[in-house]
């Protein structure tokens, strides 16, 4: 006998509202009195690591081609979406419906060229540029009066630091305050590397630090122009040595041998074999 679903399994039935609704419904029970003592003590400087931690797990899912794993990293963003519009429901700061509203009226006001009145007889199709560009100019006209003042306010500063300084180049970009081509950039991060060399020389650490800082913000910016993610690019190099150096002790662990066991020429020699072993890009 087949067995009966639960009446909370998903059916062909059930609308992506309906789900959502149940999500939402099953976090309030989770903080109510009678739910989760774990859920019920969290709050939003609590949950800031778990925002984070979830949203970099579905960036990486993203990279593995694997639909069920994104799947499952989409909805534990999810989760935390909604805990966090929970956590301010209950002191009256705002709702998920709040939130929801927010994004939807954003979309449409930031989109006149496909939710606008086509009866106008003014539209036509933009090319992505001309619609980045209008969504940043209509972003600075709904600032209005408020805070942001400079063209590099607004900029998130809890994105990573590389990306955060593609982003800033980005921005100033836009006024013409940038490296005219690749070869540009190349020579300021020789430049830097000159600094940090004379930084080094002098032993001061602040001053290593500094330098140190100057040269990784150039170097996000070649990335920028080289149209790559620095972000991207050093997760991928992550994933290269974290690869490699788990392939040598393999390799180790064959001839009986352990990394503290290992001399420095043993992990090169090892090092470079894996190296060698793999194909040409």
């Amino acid at each position: 006998m087949t067995k009966a679903p639960s009446p909370n399994s998903p059916t062909p039935t059930h609308s992506a509202g309906d789900r959502f609704d149940r999500l939402i419904q099953i976090m309030r029970t989770l903080r109510s009195p009678n739910g989760c003592a774990w859920d019920r003590e969290q709050t939003l400087a609590s949950l800031r690591p778990f925002v984070l931690e979830e949203a970099y797990e579905v960036v990486e899912a993203m990279s593995l081609d694997d639909p069920a794993a994104l799947c499952e990293e989409l909805g534990d963003l999810l989760l935390e979406v909604v805990f966090v519009a929970q956590v301010c429901a209950e002191t009256n700061q705002l709702t998920i419906v709040d939130a929801t509203n927010a994004i939807i009226e954003k979309l449409i006001r930031r989109h006149p060229h496909v939710f606008g009145d086509h009866k106008l007889g003014t539209f036509r199709e933009l090319t992505p540029t001309e619609v980045s560009e209008q969504w940043d100019r209509i972003k600075t006209e709904e600032r209005g009066g408020s805070e942001l003042t400079t063209l590099l306010d607004g900029i998130p500063k809890a994105l990573p630091s590389l990306l955060r300084a593609s982003r800033i180049g980005n921005r100033t970009a836009r006024v013409g305050f940038d490296w005219k081509t690749v070869n540009d950039v190349i020579d300021k991060v020789n430049e830097e590397m000159a600094e940090l060399d004379h930084a080094i020389t002098s032993e001061d650490r602040t001053h290593i630090e500094e330098e140190l800082g100057d040269l990784l913000f150039t170097i996000a910016n070649l990335a920028r122009k080289l149209k790559v993610d620095p972000e991207s690019a050093l997760h991928s190099a992550n994933q290269k040595f974290i690869r490699r150096f788990s392939a040598v002790e393999q390799q180790l662990a064959k001839r009986k041998c352990t990394l503290e066991a290992a001399t420095t020429d043993d992990l090169e020699l090892e090092w470079k074999a894996v190296k060698d072993a793999e194909p040409s890009p």
